[in-house]
């Protein structure tokens, strides 16, 4: 007989260095007092300690000196200047670093530099050409205040790899997901009809119930109709009930690559509105994360009716920042939706005056 054949040993390793991560928020207060800055002049953030290192970040609200012969100093002055400094005197180390900004009015914030390299004692890095200061003003500098956010993540260490043995075993991943998604469409096992518009869709009670609390209500609660054999959903149409189950069963909203840019936003508040209509929360912030991403001057008005109605607070504040912005309010004020929010709601028309009359007062 020849020799057993023993399974090849397998070994892995991997490397992981030892990081500190850490984020300083920068706030520059009464902005307008920067705009008179020289090239070159910048002012400073407190100092903060991120992996055993003190930094600072700058800002240069009219760009940095001219480095090249053929820079012009008027165009270097369209563009701010954003650096991080490191303040420590000690050996290099080596960052990863991410310098962002933040909309004060609603939260939301944009990456627009990331770089990762080694400093040196009392090195600087950054963008001298951050961004146009005409845009930084527009989008990011609201009641008289810009917010600039700088996280940094030190490399301590490069520790040791080891080796170890591995196990050839391999688990597959969990597909309780898949396997509830895959219900959808399924007809054998399911328990309830809906009618909307004419349409009929067939679905499982205990995934609606499990899913939405005003489907368990409606589906189990003391006040059922326990004899009607198909439920009509009025003021919906077939596309958006489709939408909702898609989401009840696969936690996503709907592929929605065959509508374009229009038809994708007014989808989405239709989506937003069954979702409020059926409890389902996670849903309806996902729509407002959407519909944030998609205002511009015809939509915006809108957008904001639908915020005030089913009470999403986030979408209204980035909607009110968005009309306010004084290079966008005189395009909003003459599109259609506008005198659709007049007509609707007056309280929130008078909101966006006050707060775009405040924002010029503290301005000029």
């Amino acid at each position: 007989m020849g020799a057993s054949k023993e399974p090849a040993k397998k070994s892995a390793s991997r490397w992981t260095p030892e990081m500190e991560r850490g984020t300083h928020r920068f706030e520059v207060s009464n902005y307008i007092l920067v705009k008179s800055f020289r090239t070159g002049e910048f002012i400073q953030s407190a100092t903060f300690t991120i992996g055993g290192n003190d930094w600072c970040i700058r800002y240069l609200p009219n760009g940095d000196f001219v480095q090249e012969e053929d820079e012009d100093e008027e165009e270097v002055k369209q563009y701010v200047s954003v650096y991080l400094k490191r303040l420590s005197k000690t050996t290099e180390v080596r960052i990863l670093c991410n310098i962002t900004l933040i909309n004060p009015a609603t939260g939301l914030s944009w990456t627009v530099d990331s770089f990762a390299r080694a400093f040196g004692s009392e090195d600087i890095c950054g963008a001298k050409n951050f961004m146009e200061r005409s845009a930084l003003e527009a989008d990011f500098v609201q009641d008289d205040c810009l917010v600039i956010e700088c996280e940094v993540t030190v490399v301590m260490g490069t520790p040791m790899s080891k080796s170890e043995m591995i196990c050839e075993i391999q688990v597959p991943p969990s597909n309780v997901l898949d396997s509830l998604g895959n219900l959808l469409g399924d007809e054998k096992l399911a328990d309830v009809t809906f009618m909307i518009k004419g349409e009929v869709f067939r679905a499982h009670k205990f995934v609606l119930a499990m899913r939405s609390p005003v489907f368990e209500a409606e589906l189990y609660g003391p006040l059922r109709d326990k004899k009607m054999k198909t439920i009509e959903v009025e003021d919906m149409q077939p596309a958006v009930f489709k939408g909702l189950l898609h989401f009840i069963y696969k936690d996503s909203l709907p592929d929605m690559d065959d509508l374009d840019r229009d038809e994708t936003h007014e989808m989405v508040k239709h989506l937003l509105v069954a979702a409020d209509r059926y409890g389902m929360e996670r849903m309806k912030i996902i729509c407002e994360s959407l519909l944030c991403k998609g205002f511009d001057v015809e939509n915006v008005a809108t957008t904001l009716i639908l915020a005030d109605q089913h009470h999403c607070s986030q979408l209204k504040d980035a909607c009110i920042g968005f009309i306010k912005s004084s290079n966008r309010m005189i395009e909003v004020v003459a599109s259609p939706g506008y005198a659709c929010l007049k007509r609707a709601c007056p309280a929130v028309t008078a909101e966006i005056w006050g707060k775009s009359a405040k924002s010029r007062k503290n301005r000029f």
